[in-house]
Protein backbone atom coordinates (compact mmCIF):
# COMPACT_ATOMS: atom_id res chain seq x y z
CA UNK A 1 0.00 0.00 0.00
CA UNK A 2 2.57 2.23 0.92
CA UNK A 3 4.59 1.59 -2.56
CA UNK A 4 1.65 2.57 -5.01
CA UNK A 5 0.99 5.94 -2.74
CA UNK A 6 4.33 6.67 -2.96
CA UNK A 7 4.08 6.01 -6.84
CA UNK A 8 1.09 8.01 -6.81
CA UNK A 9 2.99 11.25 -5.29
CA UNK A 10 6.08 10.66 -8.16
CA UNK A 11 3.06 10.78 -10.42
CA UNK A 12 1.79 13.90 -9.72
CA UNK A 13 5.02 15.65 -9.07
CA UNK A 14 5.92 14.68 -12.66
CA UNK A 15 2.75 15.69 -14.24
CA UNK A 16 2.44 18.76 -12.32
CA UNK A 17 3.86 21.05 -14.78
CA UNK A 18 1.75 19.59 -17.17
CA UNK A 19 -1.15 20.14 -15.22
CA UNK A 20 0.00 23.51 -14.70
CA UNK A 21 0.54 24.27 -18.07
CA UNK A 22 -3.12 22.87 -19.23
CA UNK A 23 -4.90 25.11 -16.56
CA UNK A 24 -3.26 28.48 -17.92
CA UNK A 25 -3.63 27.30 -21.48
CA UNK A 26 -7.75 26.47 -20.70
CA UNK A 27 -7.80 30.11 -18.81
CA UNK A 28 -6.13 31.83 -22.12
CA UNK A 29 -8.66 29.95 -24.19
CA UNK A 30 -11.35 31.23 -21.90
CA UNK A 31 -10.24 34.81 -21.65
CA UNK A 32 -10.14 34.51 -25.62
CA UNK A 33 -13.59 33.23 -26.16
CA UNK A 34 -14.41 36.37 -24.28
CA UNK A 35 -15.83 38.95 -26.82
CA UNK A 36 -15.59 42.36 -24.72
CA UNK A 37 -16.27 45.35 -25.62
CA UNK A 38 -13.77 47.62 -27.40
CA UNK A 39 -11.95 50.00 -24.66
CA UNK A 40 -8.57 51.78 -23.91
CA UNK A 41 -5.55 49.49 -22.59
CA UNK A 42 -5.44 49.13 -18.62
CA UNK A 43 -2.75 49.64 -16.25
CA UNK A 44 -2.29 47.64 -13.47
CA UNK A 45 -4.33 47.10 -10.43
CA UNK A 46 -5.54 50.44 -11.22
CA UNK A 47 -7.25 49.83 -14.93
CA UNK A 48 -8.90 52.97 -16.38
CA UNK A 49 -8.72 54.96 -13.11
CA UNK A 50 -6.46 57.74 -14.62
CA UNK A 51 -8.42 57.92 -17.64
CA UNK A 52 -11.31 59.48 -15.93
CA UNK A 53 -10.78 63.05 -15.45
CA UNK A 54 -12.95 65.37 -12.79
CA UNK A 55 -16.00 66.00 -15.62
CA UNK A 56 -16.35 61.88 -15.75
CA UNK A 57 -18.89 62.17 -18.53
CA UNK A 58 -16.45 64.46 -20.71
CA UNK A 59 -13.70 61.86 -20.16
CA UNK A 60 -15.79 59.21 -21.17
CA UNK A 61 -17.22 60.90 -24.49
CA UNK A 62 -13.35 61.37 -25.47
CA UNK A 63 -13.04 57.92 -25.24
CA UNK A 64 -16.01 56.59 -26.96
CA UNK A 65 -14.69 58.72 -30.04
CA UNK A 66 -12.44 56.11 -30.32
CA UNK A 67 -13.25 53.26 -28.69
CA UNK A 68 -17.16 53.47 -29.94
CA UNK A 69 -21.12 53.77 -28.06
CA UNK A 70 -20.09 50.60 -25.98
CA UNK A 71 -16.90 50.70 -24.32
CA UNK A 72 -15.21 48.05 -21.79
CA UNK A 73 -13.46 49.50 -19.05
CA UNK A 74 -11.79 48.31 -15.85
CA UNK A 75 -11.79 50.69 -12.85
CA UNK A 76 -10.07 49.30 -10.29
CA UNK A 77 -11.21 45.76 -9.77
CA UNK A 78 -14.72 47.28 -11.08
CA UNK A 79 -15.46 45.87 -14.60
CA UNK A 80 -18.02 48.69 -16.55
CA UNK A 81 -19.64 49.09 -19.30
CA UNK A 82 -20.28 52.34 -21.00
CA UNK A 83 -23.01 53.35 -23.12
CA UNK A 84 -22.50 56.19 -25.46
CA UNK A 85 -25.25 56.33 -28.06
CA UNK A 86 -29.12 55.79 -28.48
CA UNK A 87 -29.22 52.83 -30.33
CA UNK A 88 -26.91 50.67 -27.13
CA UNK A 89 -28.80 53.15 -24.89
CA UNK A 90 -31.90 51.25 -26.25
CA UNK A 91 -30.72 47.53 -25.76
CA UNK A 92 -29.72 48.36 -22.39
CA UNK A 93 -32.60 50.22 -21.09
CA UNK A 94 -35.43 47.93 -22.70
CA UNK A 95 -34.15 45.14 -24.79
CA UNK A 96 -32.07 43.95 -21.62
CA UNK A 97 -33.45 45.72 -19.04
CA UNK A 98 -34.45 43.27 -16.28
CA UNK A 99 -30.35 41.74 -17.46
CA UNK A 100 -29.02 45.19 -16.47
CA UNK A 101 -31.52 46.77 -13.61
CA UNK A 102 -29.75 46.17 -10.17
CA UNK A 103 -27.55 48.66 -8.83
CA UNK A 104 -24.01 48.31 -7.88
CA UNK A 105 -23.01 48.33 -4.43
CA UNK A 106 -20.91 51.73 -3.29
CA UNK A 107 -19.64 52.85 -0.12
CA UNK A 108 -21.39 56.32 -0.51
CA UNK A 109 -24.40 55.29 -1.29
CA UNK A 110 -24.36 52.26 1.52
CA UNK A 111 -23.82 54.43 4.45
CA UNK A 112 -26.69 57.17 3.13
CA UNK A 113 -29.32 54.67 1.73
CA UNK A 114 -29.36 53.09 5.27
CA UNK A 115 -27.58 49.93 3.17
CA UNK A 116 -29.97 50.03 0.10
CA UNK A 117 -33.23 50.08 1.60
CA UNK A 118 -34.14 53.11 -0.67
CA UNK A 119 -36.13 53.32 -3.69
CA UNK A 120 -33.15 54.87 -6.25
CA UNK A 121 -30.39 52.52 -4.72
CA UNK A 122 -31.69 49.73 -3.51
CA UNK A 123 -30.91 46.30 -5.70
CA UNK A 124 -33.33 44.76 -7.65
CA UNK A 125 -35.64 41.85 -6.32
CA UNK A 126 -38.57 41.34 -4.17
CA UNK A 127 -38.26 44.75 -2.03
CA UNK A 128 -37.20 46.96 -4.74
CA UNK A 129 -40.86 46.35 -6.64
CA UNK A 130 -42.36 46.57 -3.87
CA UNK A 131 -41.11 50.41 -3.11
CA UNK A 132 -41.12 51.13 -6.69
CA UNK A 133 -44.81 50.00 -6.82
CA UNK A 134 -45.36 52.36 -3.75
CA UNK A 135 -43.49 55.65 -4.99
CA UNK A 136 -45.70 55.39 -8.20
CA UNK A 137 -49.01 54.57 -6.32
CA UNK A 138 -48.67 56.87 -3.45
CA UNK A 139 -45.71 59.18 -3.46
CA UNK A 140 -45.09 60.18 -6.82
CA UNK A 141 -48.73 59.45 -8.66
CA UNK A 142 -50.30 61.96 -11.40
CA UNK A 143 -53.26 62.68 -8.37
CA UNK A 144 -50.63 63.23 -5.46
CA UNK A 145 -48.50 65.88 -7.48
CA UNK A 146 -51.54 67.60 -8.77
CA UNK A 147 -52.08 67.93 -5.42
CA UNK A 148 -49.50 69.88 -4.04
CA UNK A 149 -49.82 72.45 -6.91
CA UNK A 150 -50.31 75.21 -4.23
CA UNK A 151 -47.24 74.99 -2.12
CA UNK A 152 -45.27 74.92 -5.75
CA UNK A 153 -47.35 78.48 -6.39
CA UNK A 154 -47.18 79.90 -2.78
CA UNK A 155 -43.47 79.27 -2.59
CA UNK A 156 -42.70 80.46 -6.41
CA UNK A 157 -44.38 83.73 -5.53
CA UNK A 158 -42.60 83.89 -2.22
CA UNK A 159 -39.50 84.12 -4.36
CA UNK A 160 -40.53 86.23 -7.09
CA UNK A 161 -41.18 89.04 -4.15
CA UNK A 162 -37.98 88.06 -2.42
CA UNK A 163 -36.45 89.14 -5.82
CA UNK A 164 -38.48 92.01 -6.83
CA UNK A 165 -37.26 93.97 -3.33
CA UNK A 166 -33.71 93.98 -4.63
CA UNK A 167 -34.89 95.14 -8.05
CA UNK A 168 -35.03 98.78 -7.64
CA UNK A 169 -31.59 99.02 -6.49
CA UNK A 170 -29.63 97.26 -9.37
CA UNK A 171 -28.38 94.96 -7.40
CA UNK A 172 -27.48 91.54 -8.93
CA UNK A 173 -29.20 88.48 -7.53
CA UNK A 174 -27.82 85.03 -7.59
CA UNK A 175 -30.49 83.00 -9.19
CA UNK A 176 -28.51 79.59 -8.46
CA UNK A 177 -28.95 80.55 -4.67
CA UNK A 178 -32.49 81.49 -4.92
CA UNK A 179 -33.19 78.42 -7.17
CA UNK A 180 -31.89 76.38 -4.79
CA UNK A 181 -33.92 78.00 -1.63
CA UNK A 182 -37.04 77.24 -3.86
CA UNK A 183 -36.22 73.84 -4.48
CA UNK A 184 -35.81 73.22 -0.85
CA UNK A 185 -38.77 74.75 0.08
CA UNK A 186 -40.83 73.34 -2.14
CA UNK A 187 -39.14 69.73 -1.43
CA UNK A 188 -39.44 69.99 2.19
CA UNK A 189 -42.92 71.29 2.02
CA UNK A 190 -44.28 68.13 -0.08
CA UNK A 191 -42.14 65.60 1.97
CA UNK A 192 -42.12 67.17 5.64
CA UNK A 193 -44.96 69.57 5.64
CA UNK A 194 -42.90 72.40 6.61
CA UNK A 195 -40.03 74.64 4.42
CA UNK A 196 -36.33 74.60 5.53
CA UNK A 197 -36.66 77.99 7.27
CA UNK A 198 -37.99 76.10 10.32
CA UNK A 199 -35.78 73.01 10.32
CA UNK A 200 -33.07 74.57 12.30
CA UNK A 201 -30.42 74.83 9.54
CA UNK A 202 -29.75 78.59 8.13
CA UNK A 203 -29.89 78.94 4.45
CA UNK A 204 -25.66 78.42 3.86
CA UNK A 205 -25.81 75.53 6.39
CA UNK A 206 -28.59 73.71 4.13
CA UNK A 207 -26.45 74.22 0.56
CA UNK A 208 -23.79 73.01 2.21
CA UNK A 209 -25.30 69.90 3.80
CA UNK A 210 -27.42 69.05 0.47
CA UNK A 211 -23.82 69.70 -1.69
CA UNK A 212 -21.57 67.43 0.99
CA UNK A 213 -24.23 64.74 0.66
CA UNK A 214 -24.10 64.22 -3.18
CA UNK A 215 -20.56 64.60 -3.00
CA UNK A 216 -20.36 61.31 -0.97
CA UNK A 217 -22.89 59.90 -3.27
CA UNK A 218 -20.50 61.07 -6.16
CA UNK A 219 -17.43 60.35 -4.96
CA UNK A 220 -14.94 57.43 -6.11
CA UNK A 221 -14.04 55.34 -2.54
CA UNK A 222 -11.10 53.70 -2.70
CA UNK A 223 -12.83 50.67 -0.95
CA UNK A 224 -15.26 50.33 -3.71
CA UNK A 225 -12.26 49.94 -6.44
CA UNK A 226 -9.90 47.78 -4.44
CA UNK A 227 -12.16 46.09 -1.81
CA UNK A 228 -9.17 44.89 0.37
CA UNK A 229 -7.12 47.56 1.05
CA UNK A 230 -9.07 50.70 -0.19
CA UNK A 231 -10.66 51.13 3.15
CA UNK A 232 -7.57 52.50 4.65
CA UNK A 233 -6.95 54.81 2.14
CA UNK A 234 -10.33 56.09 2.62
CA UNK A 235 -9.42 56.58 6.43
CA UNK A 236 -6.06 58.06 5.71
CA UNK A 237 -7.30 60.55 3.29
CA UNK A 238 -10.29 61.40 5.51
CA UNK A 239 -13.81 60.32 2.95
CA UNK A 240 -14.61 58.08 5.34
CA UNK A 241 -15.04 60.60 8.33
CA UNK A 242 -16.60 63.24 5.67
CA UNK A 243 -19.27 60.47 4.96
CA UNK A 244 -20.11 59.57 8.69
CA UNK A 245 -20.73 62.89 9.80
CA UNK A 246 -22.57 64.03 6.78
CA UNK A 247 -24.64 61.13 7.34
CA UNK A 248 -25.39 62.06 11.35
CA UNK A 249 -26.26 65.44 10.09
CA UNK A 250 -28.92 64.36 7.65
CA UNK A 251 -29.71 61.30 9.83
CA UNK A 252 -30.36 63.96 12.67
CA UNK A 253 -32.19 66.22 10.39
CA UNK A 254 -34.71 63.46 8.73
CA UNK A 255 -35.26 62.17 12.79
CA UNK A 256 -36.35 66.01 13.48
CA UNK A 257 -39.07 66.15 11.24
CA UNK A 258 -40.37 62.73 12.08
CA UNK A 259 -40.50 63.43 15.40
CA UNK A 260 -42.41 66.49 14.49
CA UNK A 261 -45.20 64.32 12.54
CA UNK A 262 -45.25 61.80 15.39
CA UNK A 263 -45.75 64.92 18.45
CA UNK A 264 -49.21 64.77 19.67
CA UNK A 265 -49.73 68.84 19.43
CA UNK A 266 -48.14 68.53 15.35
CA UNK A 267 -50.99 70.45 13.63
CA UNK A 268 -52.21 68.20 10.91
CA UNK A 269 -52.34 69.71 7.38
CA UNK A 270 -55.54 69.57 4.91
CA UNK A 271 -52.90 67.62 2.85
CA UNK A 272 -50.88 64.46 3.82
CA UNK A 273 -46.99 65.23 3.15
CA UNK A 274 -44.44 62.32 2.56
CA UNK A 275 -43.84 61.81 6.12
CA UNK A 276 -47.69 61.23 6.58
CA UNK A 277 -47.77 58.44 3.76
CA UNK A 278 -45.24 56.85 5.33
CA UNK A 279 -45.53 56.53 8.83
CA UNK A 280 -49.02 55.46 8.04
CA UNK A 281 -47.19 52.68 5.51
CA UNK A 282 -45.44 51.62 8.81
CA UNK A 283 -48.44 51.43 10.90
CA UNK A 284 -50.33 49.29 8.21
CA UNK A 285 -47.27 47.06 7.18
CA UNK A 286 -49.77 44.92 5.23
CA UNK A 287 -49.50 47.91 2.67
CA UNK A 288 -45.78 46.47 1.67
CA UNK A 289 -46.43 42.52 1.30
CA UNK A 290 -44.83 41.41 4.83
CA UNK A 291 -41.83 43.52 4.82
CA UNK A 292 -40.98 45.12 8.07
CA UNK A 293 -40.81 48.77 7.59
CA UNK A 294 -39.22 50.85 9.93
CA UNK A 295 -38.33 54.67 10.90
CA UNK A 296 -34.74 53.74 8.31
CA UNK A 297 -36.74 52.79 5.86
CA UNK A 298 -38.22 56.38 5.51
CA UNK A 299 -34.77 57.97 6.34
CA UNK A 300 -34.41 56.50 3.59
CA UNK A 301 -36.93 57.23 0.88
CA UNK A 302 -36.86 60.87 2.75
CA UNK A 303 -33.32 60.89 1.36
CA UNK A 304 -33.87 60.22 -2.25
CA UNK A 305 -36.48 62.90 -2.27
CA UNK A 306 -35.15 65.52 -0.55
CA UNK A 307 -31.11 65.16 -2.33
CA UNK A 308 -33.40 64.67 -5.75
CA UNK A 309 -35.30 67.06 -5.48
CA UNK A 310 -33.70 69.86 -4.34
CA UNK A 311 -30.36 69.85 -6.22
CA UNK A 312 -31.54 68.55 -9.77
CA UNK A 313 -34.40 70.85 -10.35
CA UNK A 314 -32.60 73.99 -9.08
CA UNK A 315 -29.53 73.07 -11.29
CA UNK A 316 -31.89 73.13 -14.21
CA UNK A 317 -33.50 76.32 -13.55
CA UNK A 318 -30.11 77.93 -13.36
CA UNK A 319 -28.89 76.68 -16.76
CA UNK A 320 -32.16 77.22 -18.39
CA UNK A 321 -31.71 80.66 -17.39
CA UNK A 322 -28.26 81.18 -18.21
CA UNK A 323 -29.09 80.30 -21.64
CA UNK A 324 -31.54 82.34 -22.14
CA UNK A 325 -29.67 84.76 -21.06
CA UNK A 326 -26.84 84.29 -23.74
CA UNK A 327 -29.49 84.06 -26.67
CA UNK A 328 -31.69 87.24 -25.95
CA UNK A 329 -33.93 86.82 -28.79
CA UNK A 330 -34.86 83.16 -27.53
CA UNK A 331 -35.63 85.14 -23.96
CA UNK A 332 -37.27 87.76 -25.81
CA UNK A 333 -39.81 85.19 -27.43
CA UNK A 334 -40.29 83.53 -24.25
CA UNK A 335 -41.70 86.64 -21.81
CA UNK A 336 -43.65 87.65 -24.90
CA UNK A 337 -45.37 84.23 -24.80
CA UNK A 338 -45.52 83.92 -21.33
CA UNK A 339 -46.76 87.51 -21.08
CA UNK A 340 -49.17 87.25 -24.13
CA UNK A 341 -51.26 83.98 -22.50
CA UNK A 342 -51.18 85.19 -19.12
CA UNK A 343 -52.14 89.09 -19.54
CA UNK A 344 -52.24 91.00 -16.79
CA UNK A 345 -52.92 88.38 -14.33
CA UNK A 346 -50.05 89.33 -12.14
CA UNK A 347 -48.68 85.93 -11.94
CA UNK A 348 -48.53 82.59 -13.82
CA UNK A 349 -50.22 79.14 -12.06
CA UNK A 350 -50.25 75.68 -13.14
CA UNK A 351 -53.08 75.70 -15.14
CA UNK A 352 -51.63 78.26 -17.53
CA UNK A 353 -48.03 75.96 -18.25
CA UNK A 354 -50.04 73.83 -21.02
CA UNK A 355 -50.47 77.13 -23.27
CA UNK A 356 -46.54 78.13 -22.99
CA UNK A 357 -45.56 75.52 -25.57
CA UNK A 358 -42.34 77.48 -26.11
CA UNK A 359 -41.56 77.46 -23.19
CA UNK A 360 -42.05 74.07 -22.65
CA UNK A 361 -39.44 73.56 -25.63
CA UNK A 362 -36.80 75.64 -23.80
CA UNK A 363 -37.35 72.98 -20.44
CA UNK A 364 -36.70 70.47 -23.20
CA UNK A 365 -33.58 72.06 -24.66
CA UNK A 366 -32.02 72.81 -21.56
CA UNK A 367 -32.37 68.95 -20.44
CA UNK A 368 -30.79 68.07 -23.73
CA UNK A 369 -28.21 70.10 -23.43
CA UNK A 370 -27.32 70.06 -19.36
CA UNK A 371 -29.04 67.00 -18.22
CA UNK A 372 -28.80 67.32 -14.44
CA UNK A 373 -27.42 63.84 -13.99
CA UNK A 374 -24.93 63.77 -17.06
CA UNK A 375 -24.50 60.04 -16.37
CA UNK A 376 -27.25 58.25 -15.02
CA UNK A 377 -27.41 56.33 -11.74
CA UNK A 378 -25.03 53.55 -12.16
CA UNK A 379 -26.70 49.98 -12.61
CA UNK A 380 -25.37 46.61 -12.37
CA UNK A 381 -25.88 43.85 -14.84
CA UNK A 382 -27.35 40.66 -13.09
CA UNK A 383 -27.07 36.66 -13.19
CA UNK A 384 -26.88 36.19 -16.67
CA UNK A 385 -24.40 36.71 -19.76
CA UNK A 386 -25.93 38.62 -22.55
CA UNK A 387 -25.25 39.88 -25.90
CA UNK A 388 -24.92 43.74 -26.61
CA UNK A 389 -23.95 45.28 -30.08
CA UNK A 390 -22.49 40.99 -30.51
CA UNK A 391 -19.79 41.83 -27.13
CA UNK A 392 -20.31 39.62 -23.99
CA UNK A 393 -21.59 41.49 -20.87
CA UNK A 394 -21.08 39.52 -17.71
CA UNK A 395 -23.02 39.26 -14.66
CA UNK A 396 -21.40 42.31 -11.87
CA UNK A 397 -20.45 44.54 -14.66
CA UNK A 398 -21.23 48.08 -13.22
CA UNK A 399 -23.08 49.71 -16.65
CA UNK A 400 -23.09 54.12 -16.90
CA UNK A 401 -25.38 55.49 -19.58
CA UNK A 402 -24.22 59.00 -20.48
CA UNK A 403 -26.93 60.70 -21.63
CA UNK A 404 -24.97 64.05 -21.62
CA UNK A 405 -22.99 62.46 -24.60
CA UNK A 406 -26.24 60.97 -26.57
CA UNK A 407 -27.56 64.59 -26.03
CA UNK A 408 -24.52 65.46 -27.96
CA UNK A 409 -24.69 63.19 -30.68
CA UNK A 410 -24.21 64.93 -34.31
CA UNK A 411 -25.75 61.64 -35.59
CA UNK A 412 -29.42 62.72 -34.17
CA UNK A 413 -28.85 66.12 -33.42
CA UNK A 414 -28.45 68.98 -35.59
CA UNK A 415 -25.68 71.70 -34.30
CA UNK A 416 -26.11 69.60 -30.90
CA UNK A 417 -23.92 71.85 -29.72
CA UNK A 418 -26.35 75.03 -29.35
CA UNK A 419 -29.43 75.69 -27.58
CA UNK A 420 -32.25 76.10 -29.94
CA UNK A 421 -35.59 75.03 -28.68
CA UNK A 422 -37.33 75.02 -31.94
CA UNK A 423 -35.89 71.61 -32.67
CA UNK A 424 -38.33 70.53 -30.64
CA UNK A 425 -41.53 72.14 -32.85
CA UNK A 426 -43.50 69.69 -34.53
CA UNK A 427 -41.57 67.11 -32.81
CA UNK A 428 -42.53 64.20 -30.62
CA UNK A 429 -39.95 63.32 -28.89
CA UNK A 430 -40.01 63.43 -25.18
CA UNK A 431 -38.31 63.03 -21.93
CA UNK A 432 -40.04 60.66 -20.39
CA UNK A 433 -38.51 57.14 -21.38
CA UNK A 434 -39.98 56.11 -24.74
CA UNK A 435 -37.12 58.12 -26.56
CA UNK A 436 -33.30 57.25 -26.00
CA UNK A 437 -32.06 59.61 -27.94
CA UNK A 438 -33.52 61.72 -24.86
CA UNK A 439 -33.03 60.19 -21.35
CA UNK A 440 -32.56 62.86 -18.78
CA UNK A 441 -34.74 60.81 -16.20
CA UNK A 442 -33.63 57.71 -17.45
CA UNK A 443 -35.82 54.60 -18.70
CA UNK A 444 -37.35 51.16 -17.78
CA UNK A 445 -37.45 49.74 -14.38
CA UNK A 446 -34.91 52.23 -12.99
CA UNK A 447 -36.34 55.35 -14.70
CA UNK A 448 -36.82 58.45 -12.27
CA UNK A 449 -40.54 57.87 -10.27
CA UNK A 450 -40.18 61.83 -9.67
CA UNK A 451 -39.94 62.95 -13.26
CA UNK A 452 -43.17 65.05 -12.91
CA UNK A 453 -43.10 66.06 -9.87
CA UNK A 454 -39.54 67.76 -11.14
CA UNK A 455 -40.76 69.12 -14.51
CA UNK A 456 -43.66 70.67 -12.70
CA UNK A 457 -41.88 72.41 -10.48
CA UNK A 458 -38.78 73.67 -12.89
CA UNK A 459 -41.96 74.63 -15.57
CA UNK A 460 -43.66 77.36 -12.94
CA UNK A 461 -40.21 78.64 -11.35
CA UNK A 462 -38.98 79.59 -15.24
CA UNK A 463 -42.12 81.22 -16.53
CA UNK A 464 -42.79 83.26 -13.83
CA UNK A 465 -39.18 84.24 -13.64
CA UNK A 466 -39.81 85.15 -17.19
CA UNK A 467 -43.34 86.94 -16.62
CA UNK A 468 -42.40 89.01 -13.96
CA UNK A 469 -38.98 90.53 -14.87
CA UNK A 470 -36.48 91.51 -17.26
CA UNK A 471 -33.05 90.31 -17.08
CA UNK A 472 -29.83 92.27 -17.06
CA UNK A 473 -26.21 90.74 -16.91
CA UNK A 474 -24.28 92.74 -14.27
CA UNK A 475 -21.59 95.51 -14.66
CA UNK A 476 -22.29 96.17 -18.57
CA UNK A 477 -20.71 92.16 -18.69
CA UNK A 478 -21.55 90.87 -22.59
CA UNK A 479 -23.40 87.65 -23.04
CA UNK A 480 -19.54 86.62 -24.67
CA UNK A 481 -18.19 86.91 -21.18
CA UNK A 482 -20.50 84.11 -19.90
CA UNK A 483 -18.72 81.31 -18.35
CA UNK A 484 -20.72 78.37 -19.22
CA UNK A 485 -18.05 75.85 -17.28
CA UNK A 486 -19.41 72.92 -15.38
CA UNK A 487 -18.30 71.92 -12.12
CA UNK A 488 -17.32 68.33 -11.22
CA UNK A 489 -20.00 66.08 -9.28
CA UNK A 490 -22.72 63.76 -10.06
CA UNK A 491 -25.30 66.58 -11.08
CA UNK A 492 -23.59 69.25 -13.07
CA UNK A 493 -23.72 72.65 -11.45
CA UNK A 494 -22.33 75.65 -13.29
CA UNK A 495 -18.61 76.51 -11.93
CA UNK A 496 -19.66 80.29 -12.06
CA UNK A 497 -22.88 81.18 -9.90
CA UNK A 498 -25.22 82.73 -12.54
CA UNK A 499 -26.07 86.99 -11.16
CA UNK A 500 -28.59 88.71 -13.30
CA UNK A 501 -29.86 92.15 -12.51
CA UNK A 502 -33.64 91.61 -12.53
CA UNK A 503 -35.93 94.60 -13.61
CA UNK A 504 -39.65 94.66 -13.23
CA UNK A 505 -42.14 94.39 -16.31
CA UNK A 506 -43.99 97.08 -16.69
CA UNK A 507 -47.01 96.96 -18.61
CA UNK A 508 -47.89 99.41 -20.67
CA UNK A 509 -50.51 101.80 -19.57
CA UNK A 510 -53.83 101.92 -21.26
CA UNK A 511 -55.07 105.27 -23.08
Amino acid sequence: MALYTTLLWLSLLLFLPLIVMLLMKMKIVKRQNKQLPPGPPKLPIIGNLHQIGTLAHRSLWQLSKKYGPVMFLKLGSIPTLVVSSAEAAREVLKIHDLDCCSRPQLAGIRKLSYNYIDIAFAPYGDYWRVMRKVSVLELFSTKRVQSFHFIREEEVSLMVNSIAQLSSSTTAVDLGENMLSLTANITCRVAFGKSFRGSGFDSDRFKEMIYEAMTMLACHFSSDFFPSVGWIIDRLTGLHGRLERIFHELDAFYQEVIDDHLNPGHVKQDQEDIIDILLRMERDEAELDAFHFTKDHIKAILMNIFLAGVDTGAITMEWAMAELVRNPKLMHKAQDEVRNCVGKKGYVSESDLDQLHFLKMVVKETLRLHPPAPLLVPRETMSNNFKLNGYDIYPKTLVHVNVWAIGRDPNIWNEPEEFFPERFIDSSVDFKGQHFEFLPFGAGRRGCPGMQMGTSMLEIAVANLLYHFNWELPNGMNVEDMNMEESPGQTIHRKCPLKLVPIIHKWPTED
